[in-house]
C-alpha cells in the first residue's frame, strides 16, 4: 500500500473515530464478517468517498490474497445478457468491490484463457454466464481456489442458477396455438399448418429444454412433431435469416405459427419478414424466447418470453456467498402475452408445471 493510502486510512479512522483495522473492513466489504454495524461502515465509507480515497487493488491482493475484483463472464452484449451485466455491476459495487465483465464470444479456448488471466490478479470470485464447456471450468476454478458460480448454464460441479427454459417454451408454445385458432378459425393439416421452431444450438442445455418444452406442447396440442419443424442449428442471425428465407421458399409462404429462439435469431428473422407484405404476417402468429421491448412497435404482435435477469443475479450471489454446494435452481419466466385483436399487451408470471397465468413462485 502506497504511503498516501495508508495516511488516508488512518485520517478516515479519525474523523470517523474508528480503528483503522474497522476502517480496512468497512472499505474492502469485511465489515459484516467484523460484525461492524452497517450504519458505522456506511459512515465510514461516505468519509472515504468524501476524503477520494482509492484503495490500491494490487497491493491489497498482494497483503491478503484478496484483489476487490468479481468478474462476469458472458457470451456476447445481446439484450439479455447486457441485462444481467448491468444488475451484476450493481450487485458487485454494492458490495464494495470492483465488476470486471468480458464477453468470450462462446469460444471455449477464450473462457479458458481468460479464467487463467483473472487467475494472477486473485480475482475474488467468478460468474460464468452461458459457458460453452461449464465443467472444465469449474476445474479450473477449483484448482484456483476462486468461488464461482453458473448462470444460464447448469454445471454439474458448481452452483447454478438458470431460466426453467422448458417450461418457458411450452408456454410460448400454448400461446402461439392459441393465436393461431383465432387468426385461422382452426388448423388444417398441410406443412404450413403448425409450428416451427427457429434458431438456437442443441449442444446447449437452453436450446435442448426449449425444444423439449416446444415438443412437449406440439405433441400435446397436435398429436405429433416432425422434426423438420425444429431448425436449431446456431444463434447466428445471418443464418437466420437465410433459414427463414428457405423456409419460406419450401413452403410456399409462412407457417401459421414461428417459436423464435432468442432475441438475436429475431433480429435476423426480421430482416426478412420486414420485406413481407402485411397481409401474411398478420396471418403467422409469432413467438420470441426472449424479451425485445420494441417488439411493441411492430406491425404484427409477437408474444414473447422475459427472462428475470435481476433474480438470475440475485440468486447466484445469494448461492455464492452461502457456499453453496453444487445446486441447480430454476427461475420461472414471465410471459409477454401480446393483444392479437386489440394491440394490447400483458405481462403474466408462470408457476412451474402450470399455464401461463399465476404467481410468481420462489426459484426450485
Amino acid at each position: 500500500m502506497t504511503e498516501k493510502n495508508k495516511k488516508t486510512i488512518y485520517d478516515i479512522a479519525l474523523r470517523a473515530g474508528a480503528s483503522p483495522s474497522t476502517v480496512s473492513a468497512a472499505l474492502n466489504g469485511t465489515w459484516k464478517k467484523r460484525r461492524i454495524a452497517q450504519a458505522t461502515a456506511e459512515r465510514i465509507i461516505g468519509i472515504a468517498n468524501d476524503d477520494g480515497y482509492s484503495a490500491n487493488l494490487q497491493a491489497r491482493a498482494l497483503r491478503t490474497s484478496r484483489s476487490g475484483l468479481v468478474a462476469l463472464l458472458m457470451p456476447e452484449y445481446n439484450r439479455f445478457f447486457s441485462n444481467i451485466a448491468q444488475t451484476f455491476s450493481r450487485e458487485v459495487r454494492a458490495r464494495n468491490q470492483c465488476p470486471i465483465i468480458i464477453s468470450t464470444e462462446r469460444n471455449p479456448d477464450e473462457e479458458r484463457a481468460t479464467v487463467a488471466d483473472l487467475t494472477s490478479w486473485s480475482i475474488d470470485a467468478l460468474f460464468f454466464v452461458g459457458s460453452v464447456a461449464p465443467e472444465e471450468l469449474s476445474l479450473q476454478c477449483q484448482a484456483a481456489e476462486i468461488p464461482h458460480v453458473f448462470v444460464d448454464q447448469p454445471c454439474a460441479l458448481a452452483p447454478s442458477v438458470i431460466t426453467d427454459n422448458r417450461n418457458g417454451a411450452r408456454i410460448l408454445t400454448q400461446e402461439i396455438s392459441r393465436s393461431m385458432m383465432r387468426l385461422a378459425g382452426g388448423i388444417g393439416t398441410g406443412p404450413r399448418d403448425t409450428i416451427y421452431f427457429l434458431g438456437g444450438d442443441r449442444s446447449l442445455p437452453s436450446t435442448r429444454n426449449r425444444v423439449a418444452g416446444f415438443s412437449d406442447e406440439m405433441i400435446a396440442q397436435f398429436g405429433r412433431l416432425d422434426p423438420g419443424q425444429v431448425l436449431a442449428t446456431t444463434y447466428d442471425m445471418d443464418v437466420a435469416t437465410q433459414t427463414i428465407s428457405d423456409l419460406y421458399e419450401r413452403l410456399g409462404g409462412l407457417p401459421r405459427g414461428l417459436f423464435i429462439n432468442s432475441d438475436s435469431v429475431f433480429e435476423g428473422a426480421l430482416r426478412f419478414l420486414a420485406t413481407l407484405p402485411e397481409d401474411e404476417l398478420n396471418a403467422c402468429a409469432f413467438g420470441c424466447f426472449d424479451y425485445e421491448p420494441f417488439g411493441q412497435l411492430l406491425r404484427f404482435p409477437v408474444h414473447m418470453i422475459r427472462q428475470r435477469h435481476k433474480m438470475l443475479v440475485q440468486r447466484a450471489f445469494a448461492l455464492l456467498e452461502s457456499n453453496s454446494p453444487p445446486v441447480i435452481e430454476q427461475v420461472q419466466p414471465e410471459i409477454y402475452r401480446a393483444g392479437v385483436m386489440t394491440g394490447q399487451a400483458t405481462v403474466v408470471p408462470i408457476r412451474p408445471g402450470a399455464a401461463s397465468s399465476g404467481e410468481i413462485t420462489n426459484p426450485v
